[in-house]
């Protein structure tokens, strides 16, 4: 192991070495680039003097007119993706807000280097043009039925890409921030990109009726009249029969209130609901919105959760992105109306500055005609303009990213599986000496958690950890000190935090030999081996010590091209075969196919040959092993000589001929505990227990004097 310490002492010299040089993010065409992508009557305009953008003019009736911006995501909305640096989105905007074009300029997003390939983003990206920023852009399921889109309103839902969802997720965050940025700076009122006022703090009691008098609560009552007059001269008009019947009837009363401020939270849900409510935010705005009367935008059709289909927030003529909370608990306010609500949230980074007017909108649809029916919106605003009184100055800090949690709360549920089957997984382990006195039952367990392992936690749930999240947090140190990527996954960021925890309790082995989806799909493919009975190869002691030493030399290269040659990170992560047996489940190149197979293969006759002697992954997991603080495996003084029954049963090698436990090689499989605690297998206690069966009785007195 002093190998493994020297050579974690030069990858973490080399990372220190390389932060010097680390070139920070920044955009990557320069003018000349920008300028050869227009032909006239367009032209390129001079480099604005405050922002790193360049505006368009299209020469009409003999002047120059402003067309729009152009500009890369990378310099106004770094954010980080999976391998740690920010993809680079070339952006086209026309002065209406409208994107012209989106292309991609660079990405490391590891399933698109080589996975899927970049195919599938550019046509993800191809999907903006024509989408306005007066639209709350979305990104939906990959075949998600157009049907379901109709009635959108404000929101305009682009696909997304089957296996890549949270990239993509980090992608259209990346091309909306920056391009509200470049909105708000140049087509907006504000002049600049907007920084959220903060509220005051202390909380004034009031009810429902008192937060209507100072404004807190702002309502909007449409009658079917209102309506009905909105769709005049359209085909929706007249086509609401109920409507016609009582004209005066109400369509819709809105309520619209800041929760942020104290006096609303604390009022309107009360005060140990809002403090757990505003505990989750962190940084990101929470709107009231109730809507009684005929309308029922939060009813049987409404998803808790999602965007909101029928209400659109806008400030400054664009639309912000807005998300349901899932709040099903009453109102506190005892005179609140008890009118169907919700809980909407505005993300930090979409600018959103509560102190300035903003809008509701909540849009109508109607139909005309039953086979093909022609669907007509219209949009009704409730304006919102709330007193300076409530607000601080807007401070200069850069609004949280938040942008993430939304995909934290759409995999809630496979959170909640995960969960439960690492409480299941932990219990077993730390409770050994009363879970593994059954032996025929151990076996059992181990295939059933790693069918989990691999089914769940790898084909499904895509959380195989990989060495491509150590690069990417080296080239986050390096450059953006943004590791807000490692959020965009939630399973495998937990997975990471249960690799930390149990390398110190237990070292290397409960990830390796639990949790690795490709460590099972070894393990099945080798018990398939031995039931077809493939010979196995016994590599030689001396020669497997050295092959052990291979993963750190693997591991130290990797962190070396990391840090010096980035963009060839992707490709020297290679080395993994992860990407292809779990993410992709062998849909690559046949090069890529071919080596996963190859150590498959290898596996049948040297067992593990992979994890043991190549992965760098293992390499980094046994080195975060060296904090284990205690050996849990126990030992006898027999173990080693003369008894070396666990060492020859343990397929990987992990126990030395005087009976110590390598744990940097240990995977956990538990064999050799089960063996330490059966008396009918462990060689100590059998020889225990056949001297004390035949040991002659001790003489007894008869109790007659000599």
């Amino acid at each position: 192991m002093k190998f493994a310490i020297v050579f974690a002492w030069v990858a973490a010299t080399l990372v220190f070495t390389g932060l010097a040089a680390a070139p920070s993010v920044a955009g990557e065409l320069t003018r000349a680039d920008l300028a050869a992508k227009f032909s006239p009557p367009f032209l390129l305009g001079e480099r604005d003097g405050v922002l790193p953008i360049y505006p368009v003019f299209r020469y009409e009736g003999g002047q120059d007119r402003l067309s729009g911006y152009i500009f890369e995501s990378a310099d106004l909305a770094p954010i980080p993706g999976f391998s740690g640096t920010p993809p680079n989105l070339l952006v086209v905007l026309d002065a209406d807000g409208r994107f012209q074009r989106v292309a991609v300029i660079s990405q490391h997003e590891p399933v698109f280097v080589d996975g899927l390939g970049p195919e599938p983003l550019d046509r993800f990206v191809e999907q903006y043009a024509g989408k306005s920023l007066t639209q709350n852009v979305k990104v939906g399921l990959p075949r998600e039925r157009a049907s379901a889109r109709v009635l959108n309103g404000a929101n305009a839902t682009i696909d997304g890409v089957a296996k890549a969802t949270a990239s993509v997720r980090i992608i259209n965050e990346s091309v909306l921030a920056a391009a509200l940025t470049v909105a708000r700076a140049k087509l907006g009122a504000s002049g600049t990109a907007k920084v959220a006022a903060t509220v005051k703090p202390g909380a004034e009691p009031m009810d429902f009726a008192a937060l209507e008098r100072q404004g807190l609560v702002t309502r909007m009552v449409l009658t079917e009249r209102d309506v009905e007059r909105a769709f005049a001269g359209t085909a929706g008009e007249g086509t609401d029969p109920q409507a016609l019947r009582n004209l005066d009837g109400i369509f819709a009363d809105v309520r619209v209130a800041y929760l942020n401020i104290p006096s609303v939270g604390e009022n309107l849900l009360g005060k140990a609901n809002w403090a757990r409510i505003s505990g989750q935010l962190d940084g990101a705005h929470a709107l009231f919105v109730s809507v009684g009367g005929r309308d029922q935008p939060f009813g049987e059709a409404y998803l808790p959760g999602a965007t909101p289909d029928l209400l659109t927030l806008f400030q400054d003529g664009f639309a912000l992105d807005l998300k349901d909370f899932i709040y099903e608990r009453p109102l506190a306010a005892a005179d609140a109306p008890r009118a169907p609500f919700a809980i909407l949230k505005v993300f930090g980074r979409a600018g959103f500055d509560p102190a300035s007017p903003w809008r509701i909108a909540l849009r109508v649809i109607r139909e005309k005609g039953q086979i093909w029916p022609e669907r007509v919106g219209h949009d009704f605003g409730l304006d919102v303009k709330l007193a300076e009184r409530w607000f601080e100055k807007p401070s200069s800090a850069t609004p949280e990213d938040t942008g993430w949690r939304s995909i934290w709360r759409d995999r809630a549920r496979d959170l909640t599986v995960l969960g439960v089957g690492l409480v299941l997984l932990f219990g077993v382990l730390a409770g050994q000496p009363a879970t593994m006195r059954v032996p025929r039952l151990v076996p059992v367990f181990r295939w059933a958690f790693l069918t989990y392992t691999l089914v769940v936690v790898g084909w499904l749930y895509q959380a195989q950890l990989s060495i491509v999240t150590l690069a990417g947090a080296v080239k986050a140190t390096a450059t953006t000190r943004d590791f807000g990527f490692l959020l965009w996954d939630p399973p495998s960021l937990v997975l990471w935090m249960v690799v930390i925890v149990t390398a110190v309790i237990w070292g290397r082995g409960t990830f390796c030999g639990w949790l690795c989806p490709f460590g099972a799909l070894q393990e099945f493919v080798a018990s398939v081996g031995t039931r077809l009975g493939v010979p196995q190869i016994a590599v030689p002691d001396r020669l497997d010590r050295h092959l052990r030493k291979l993963k750190y030399v693997v591991l130290a290269g990797f962190v070396a091209v990391t840090v010096f040659w980035p963009a060839q990170a992707e490709l020297a992560a290679e080395i993994e075969p992860f990407k292809t047996a779990i993410t992709m489940v062998f849909h690559r190149s046949w090069p890529a196919v071919a080596y996963a197979v190859f150590l498959l293969i290898a596996n049948l006759f040297v067992f593990k040959a992979f994890c043991r002697y190549l992965c760098p992954l293992g390499a980094f997991v046994a080195l975060l092993g060296q904090a284990r603080r205690f050996d849990w495996i126990a030992r006898r003084a027999e173990c080693g000589s003369p008894c070396r029954l666990c060492e020859r049963r343990c397929r990987y090698g992990a126990i030395e001929r005087s009976g110590a436990v390598d744990y940097a090689e240990c995977f956990q499989c538990m064999d050799c505990v089960v063996i330490h605690q059966d008396a009918a297998t462990c060689v100590p206690l059998v020889l225990t227990m056949r001297n004390a069966t035949t040991k002659p009785p001790a003489k007894q007195s008869t109790g007659i004097p000599g």
